[in-house]
């Protein structure tokens, strides 16, 4: 008898066709498997109020103000976004310190899921600036962060309670 050469594909093809369960036949029923992967909505969340304590004119009053978070759940394959913040001046009656007196540092971000946040230190103003930016996000991703606002007090400020009011927003 003579001997057969076979080609290692005809060889692979005929393992297939010996070993069970590895070969489907034509006549086999299949299933067609589908999902949907949600989407949700771009948030964020700031604290309600902070105090930042007490200082003399001409001295710089600082504290953390909290935790701040944006939430990303759009599930974007390349997703961005800015967060701005704008100060109004402070107030004391009829005194005022304008708001670009302070100055909003973000300090270190914490992210989860993928997602760059860089953040920039900025003189607070009214209009809005941008003081943390997500770039390069893909699916759902979170960024948090406590910001540091510093007031520096003017030399010729007038004693009291002063209240302002910062806005930070996430686009």
């Amino acid at each position: 008898m003579r001997a057969r050469s076979l080609s290692f594909a005809a060889v692979a093809a005929a393992l297939v066709l010996v070993r069970p369960g590895l070969a489907v036949a034509a006549d086999d029923p299949s299933t067609t498997v589908t999902y949907t992967v949600t989407s949700g909505a771009l948030t964020m969340s700031v604290p309600v109020s902070s105090n930042l304590g007490s200082g003399a004119p001409g001295t710089a009053i600082s504290g953390a103000i909290g935790a701040v978070s944006v939430v990303d759940d759009r599930a974007l394959a390349s997703a961005s976004w800015t967060v701005t913040a704008a100060e109004t001046d402070f107030t004391s009656g009829t005194s005022t310190i304008p708001a670009t007196s302070a100055d909003y540092a973000p300090g270190s971000i914490t992210t989860t899921g993928t997602i760059t946040a860089t953040g920039t230190s900025v003189t607070l103003s009214n209009p809005a600036q941008t003081v943390v930016s997500g770039t390069d996000g893909v699916g759902d991703n979170t960024a948090t962060w406590n910001p540091t606002v510093t007031v520096h007090v003017p030399a010729g400020a007038v004693g009291g309670t002063y209240n302002g009011t910062l806005t930070q927003s996430v686009a």
